[in-house]
């Protein structure tokens, strides 16, 4: 009798394990529609060497960032330069773009990126100005030089137009 016992008993399978819970299908559904990232990108990445000089020929002024995700000064200023570029005072008035050096090493070699991040003006085309590295006042001041005439602040203005008044 033992031995038949315990013949049945190590055949008898154990209960199935409950290891996920059941979500009904309208709560997934509903979980699915959110977005990780706004509607209309401010800051553009560039992912061929022909959508870089496509918007330095579109756009009057254009900042690259030339970044690598290996990065950690990179990564920090990031938000920092979306939050820019979304802010009324750039968001029509300056292109933000930027570019992985390690996916397009041909325009990093062509632009002479020797640091990251790197940040490069082009007004009408021409290169202007070059900054390196993660200085976010330093960068915010070489945007607001940047700026378009029209675009300037109307303290900038001011300030330009009295020495001017002065001299008649």
């Amino acid at each position: 009798m033992s031995s038949r016992f315990f013949l049945r008993s190590a055949f008898k399978q154990p209960p199935p394990l409950r290891t996920s819970i059941r979500i009904p299908q309208q709560q997934t559904l509903a979980s699915r529609l959110f977005s990780t990232s706004s509607p209309k990108m401010t800051v553009h990445i560039f992912e061929t060497h022909d959508e870089f000089k496509q918007a330095i020929a579109k756009h009057e002024v254009v900042i690259v960032d030339a970044f690598a995700t290996w990065c950690g000064p990179c990564k920090a200023i990031a938000p920092q330069i979306a939050q820019w570029a979304e802010s009324p005072e750039f968001k029509d008035k300056i292109y933000f773009g930027k570019f992985d050096v390690d996916h397009l090493p041909d325009l990093a070699q062509e632009l002479g990126i020797r640091a990251m991040p790197t940040f490069i003006f082009f007004k009408d085309g021409n290169k202007v100005e070059e900054f390196l590295g993660a200085n976010p006042p330093a960068l915010l001041n070489l945007l607001k030089k940047q700026l378009p005439a029209a675009a300037a602040p109307a303290e900038e203005k001011s300030t330009e137009e009295k020495p001017a008044e002065e001299s008649k």
